[in-house]
């Protein structure tokens, strides 16, 4: 009796367990049917999926002020350098004046050898003596003669002849006085002094050179007139030169202080033009003040010449005028400029009249623009998860 149960017992069991397994079969092929359901439904939405809308990049319309400038490089100057020279040759003696000495009209700043010079002076002190000597005596000798010819004890022929004695001593006194004056005057020019009142900003001489001024008149110092006014000598291209003119704003920044903007004005143009390579520039000279002494003689200055300026005017970017959606045609031509709205999320064209462009920012003129609407600038464009997204602006 007990084993017949146990038969019964194990054969349940293994209809149970053949039962679960069949239906183990039965999920198993459900989820993979569900599963290649679900493949073919991704691929299908993924194949099927176009490219996403675009995604407009704005910028507003403002007010602000548009500056039309020329670029150019230039050379600090100050407004006179006085050239002090010597006009006698002779060693040199002694120097008074250094780099940077503040000097005063008529202060002597060096002194050559003067001794070859007072010889010199002496010497035609000693001739112009000597020849007055004579004319003294040839003038009492005429005057002698004068009443001897009345007396008809002399002839007049010796009477002529020391007349003219008499002229030609005369002459001699005179060009004995011209050379005694030019030795003065030489004498006087071993003292090399300052024709101006100014910065000394460069000598060439040390105490013992030999100064030659045979042939040209070498030069010993170099005086700044003024350094508290400045000017930069900038080489302006010839293709721009015709838009710069007196009295146009200039600033300009210079190596030493590469933060700080200096501020001038244009005071000359010069009709000299420079030739470099077969490049014409001309220089068009920027006058600025200097009270802090900050800007030094030969210092190079990058220069920015605003040739036409206009504040508060409505502008918009010049990318937004040359930015063109996809799809809605090329860019106008300048004479029908436009630009693009974001409005309600679509791109609408709407026709402007431009102005000044200074290379950033074009004036919008007409009244089609409002102040901080949006203009679109650019677009970005994104296709399925496998493109990389891609960016347009107007260029």
């Amino acid at each position: 009796m007990d084993a017949q149960h146990d038969r019964d017992a194990t054969g349940a069991l293994a209809d149970a367990m053949r039962a679960v397994r069949k239906q183990a079969r039965r999920i198993g092929v459900l989820a993979a049917a569900v599963a290649v359901l679900a493949a073919a439904a991704g691929t299908g939405w993924w194949l099927s999926r176009g490219p996403a809308p675009p995604v407009y990049i704005t910028a507003p319309v403002t007010r602000g002020t548009i500056a039309r400038t020329v670029s150019a490089t230039g050379t600090v100057n100050p407004v006179m350098t006085i050239i002090v020279g010597s006009y006698v040759s002779g060693v040199i003696q002694d120097v008074y004046c250094d780099y940077n000495t503040q000097v005063k009209k008529g202060q002597v700043c060096a002194k050559i050898d003067p001794r070859p010079y007072e010889a010199a002076l002496a010497a035609a002190r000693g001739q112009l003596a000597r020849d007055g000597a004579q004319l003294s005596g040839a003038r009492a000798d005429l005057a002698r003669y004068a009443v001897l010819v009345r007396r008809h004890l002399v002839s007049n022929i010796t009477y002529s002849d020391q007349a003219a004695l008499v002229h030609q001593l005369e002459g001699q006194v005179e060009s004995d006085q011209a050379i005694v004056r030019t030795a003065t005057v030489n004498l006087g020019y071993t003292r090399i002094v300052s024709p101006v009142n100014g910065t000394v900003v460069a000598r060439n001489i040390t105490i013992g050179q030999t100064v030659a001024a045979s042939f040209q008149t070498p030069t010993l110092f170099l005086i700044a007139q003024n350094l508290t006014r400045m000017e930069v000598d900038t080489n302006v291209s010839e293709s721009d030169i015709g838009a710069v003119a007196v009295g146009d704003p200039a600033d300009f920044t210079v190596l030493a202080y590469p933060e700080q903007t200096f501020r001038g004005n244009i005071v000359q143009v010069r009709q000299a033009p420079q030739v470099v390579q077969n490049v014409v520039t001309y220089d068009a000279v920027v006058g600025v003040a200097n009270p802090r002494f900050l800007l030094k003689p030969g210092m190079t200055a990058t220069v920015s010449i605003v040739t036409e300026q206009r504040a508060n005017v409505l502008r918009v970017p010049d990318r937004a005028l040359r930015f063109t959606p996809d799809g809605f045609g090329p860019t106008p031509t300048p004479q029908s400029a436009r630009v693009w709205l974001l409005r309600s999320g679509k791109p609408v064209a709407v026709p402007v009249r431009t102005g000044l462009d200074d290379g950033t920012y074009t004036q919008i003129t007409g009244e089609s623009l409002r102040l901080d609407e949006p203009v679109i600038i650019g677009e970005q464009r994104s296709g399925t998860s496998s493109r990389p997204q891609t960016f347009r602006f107007g260029l």
